[in-house]
């Protein structure tokens, strides 16, 4: 039998510290249950100790969220272990996953220890951990640059303290496949402590997180640790989708296998882009909107003869269904009920009637219903009313006449109207929120486009607001683009607002 590679999920710790895609309880809690229908071996659920939310968060999922072992970020600190702890408490399979850092550069400038008091300190919190959990995991940030002896010094310690899985994160993205490899090798011969799991857990800055992870697994490590969509810090992590597909499809080089259910992915990765607001690029592998796509003609014709001619896995392989359902307003409850079941939403009957009313009113404005017009009618609810909600909204434009806006807001039950004029109908939009709203936040981000084809295409808007270094994101559907860029805006304002009382929250890994 094949040996099976684990595939360690971060997309809620990780994946949050991408700019502008925090994620709020319920938020994280939808993700997480996709994430173990998904059948993910591991599940790093947040970082307990960077804030009362995150505790929360952990803690919600580790009691509701079963399936994957649930794990919780920590720091060598004993504040930290303790958190985590804490925040588990309530999982069945659960696991402290406690880090520090390996290179001259990270301890110089950042931990201000020598080798011997960090070693010290990762031994001490890996025993502590142990009273929490028999599953301990260990990491030292930045191996890709660390002095290999110190690193086999490092990793044996930790591992004769009792840590179970040892993880070499390429923070940085520094490494090539080929020198990554031998790393691993190296570290897999000399860190001789039985049934020790290796791990890695690579950046993408060179583009290359996926490339080392596969290189990684040639050299005999068994657990990669990914993110839905590759989101993370900086250029992100490697992609669980890319990851497992490749590992599937070219098991004959691998000779290795995954528990992921694949016919997940495309859920999965619709989800999150949807929560966070990071859009997909078209041209991405696996779950891209083109990624099935075939517009030259000698590819038609090879596809239409024989799919495997220019497909080397079928849109079935990741769930991927583009189909027009056709449903519209006199369809029923049931008829809607069963589409989303097959698609692999579980709504009860007040959230049943909450899209169905959404879905009515899209379908008196739409013509075909396709399966992601669906899913943008299920997006999970945010934790609490938000502050601003958009109750209407009129734009005037044209050539030679100077844009205006008529807005209205709601909050606390309470009627908000201005007019502005700007440069275009967006501009005008966007300068009558900012002074309902009294806020003056940075636009970094303003995407846009079609959600499926079609002149009725909903238009699909993504925001990122700027504020004192943090950013917050948010992404609205419509059929009216106008009326989507209003909402994005205001979301992203609602989500700015609940960011600027929360402390900044370390980052690792």
């Amino acid at each position: 039998m094949q040996d099976q590679v684990f595939i360690f999920d971060t997309t809620l710790r990780d994946g949050e510290q991408c700019p502008g895609a925090s994620m709020n309880m319920t938020e994280k809690l939808e993700v997480a249950k996709q994430l173990a229908r998904l059948k993910v071996d591991v599940l790093e659920a947040g970082f307990p100790i960077s804030s009362p939310g995150d505790f929360q968060a952990v803690q919600a999922i580790a009691k509701q969220v079963k399936g994957p072992i649930i794990a919780a970020l920590a720091r060598i600190l004993e504040k930290d272990v303790d958190r985590a702890g804490e925040a588990l408490k309530s999982a069945s399979k659960r696991r402290i996953h406690t880090f520090t850092s390996a290179s001259d550069i990270h301890l110089n400038s950042i931990l201000r220890l020598t080798r011997q008091q960090n070693l010290d300190k990762s031994v001490k919190a890996v025993k502590q951990a142990l009273a929490y959990t028999k599953d301990v995991e260990f990491s030292a940030q930045d191996t890709g640059r660390a002095d290999r002896g110190y690193l086999v010094e490092l990793y044996t310690a930790v591992a004769e303290a009792g840590a179970t899985t040892l993880s070499f994160p390429d923070t940085v993205g520094y490494s090539v496949p080929g020198e990554f490899g031998e790393m691993l090798a190296t570290m897999m011969q000399k860190v001789k402590v039985p049934g020790v799991i290796f791990s890695v857990h690579c950046h993408n800055d060179l583009g290359l997180a996926v490339a080392n992870s596969l290189a990684a697994v040639q050299a005999g490590v068994r657990q990669i640790e990914c993110t839905i969509n590759g989101i993370g810090e900086r250029a992100g992590n490697c992609s669980l989708e890319e990851v497992v597909m490749a590992l599937k499809v070219r098991k004959d080089l691998f000779k290795v296998r995954t528990g992921i259910n694949t016919k997940e992915i495309t859920r999965a990765s619709r989800m999150v882009s949807t929560i966070t607001g990071v859009v997909v690029q078209p041209n991405k592998a696996i779950v891209g909107a083109n990624a099935f796509a075939h517009e030259s003609g000698i590819h038609q014709d090879g596809v239409f003869k024989n799919r495997e001619t220019y497909e080397i896995m079928e849109p079935a392989d990741i769930g991927l269904n583009d189909n027009v359902i056709k449903l519209g307003r006199r369809s029923g409850r049931a008829g809607l009920k069963k589409r989303l079941n097959q698609l692999g939403a579980e709504l009860d009957e007040k959230q049943l009637d909450l899209a169905y009313e959404a879905f009515v009113a899209l379908a008196d404005r739409k013509k075909d219903i396709y399966d992601d017009d669906l899913l943008t009618l299920i997006a999970p609810e945010g934790d609490k009313k938000p502050d601003f909600a958009l109750a209407d909204l009129a734009v005037t434009s044209g050539t030679g006449q100077t844009a205006t806006a008529r807005i209205e807001l709601t909050k606390d039950g309470k009627s908000l109207k201005a007019v502005a004029e700007g440069t275009g109908p967006v501009d005008a939009i966007y300068k009558g929120l900012e002074k309902l709203t009294k806020t003056n936040y940075t636009l970094i981000t303003y995407t846009i486009q079609a959600i499926t084809g079609g002149t009725d295409a909903q238009g699909d808007v993504t925001v990122v607001l700027e504020y004192k270094g943090r950013r917050a994101s948010a992404r609205a559907a419509h059929t009216d683009v106008l009326v989507a860029s209003a909402e994005a805006y205001v979301g992203a304002i609602n989500r700015m607002a609940a960011l600027k009382d929360t402390a900044f929250p370390p980052k690792g890994i």
